[in-house]
């Protein structure tokens, strides 16, 4: 299961890295300088908004525009289950030793507040993780393919 979880984040990693090469074509600057600013920018959200915004800007053609929207809203769509899994504590059970995951999050209710939904990892968890590797190693070439297509800055 850890290993798993290692290789999401891993994988995430190196394809949220590709948003550099983003970054330098839409801009028009040098791949040093747009790490630089991926790496000031200490979000994934950032990260997406600003080559989102860059690939919005009066003048930019659809065919640049379109495919690079579509492959920032499937990182965000990915995301999801990096998140869970990333920013979260594990336990395991003392009987069992199955994993769970405790949300690192407050939530406000309106009198109250909860912390720490927890959730088992079973099978179905780690089908999902294995499914969004996969997915994300998609996108990884795909995104690849659009910067060589561009040819933007590598």
């Amino acid at each position: 299961m850890i290993l798993l979880v290692g290789r999401l984040n891993y994988v995430w990693t190196n394809t949220e890295s590709l948003l550099i090469h983003l970054i330098a074509g839409l801009s028009g600057t040098s791949k040093d300088v747009a790490v630089i600013i991926f790496l000031t920018l200490n979000t994934t959200r950032a990260r997406i908004d600003l080559v989102e915004r860059l690939a919005k800007m009066d003048g930019r053609p659809a065919s640049v525009r379109d495919p690079i929207l579509e492959h920032t809203q499937r990182l965000s769509r990915l995301s999801g289950i990096r998140n869970k899994f990333n920013h979260c504590i594990y336990s395991f059970d003392q009987e069992t030793g199955n994993p769970k995951t405790i949300l690192m999050r407050i939530a406000d209710r309106k009198t109250d507040i909860k912390l720490g939904r927890e959730d088992t990892v079973d099978e179905q968890a780690m089908q999902e993780i294995e499914d969004v590797v996969a997915q994300l190693s998609a996108a990884n070439q795909d995104i690849w393919r659009l910067i060589s297509k561009l040819g933007y800055p590598v």
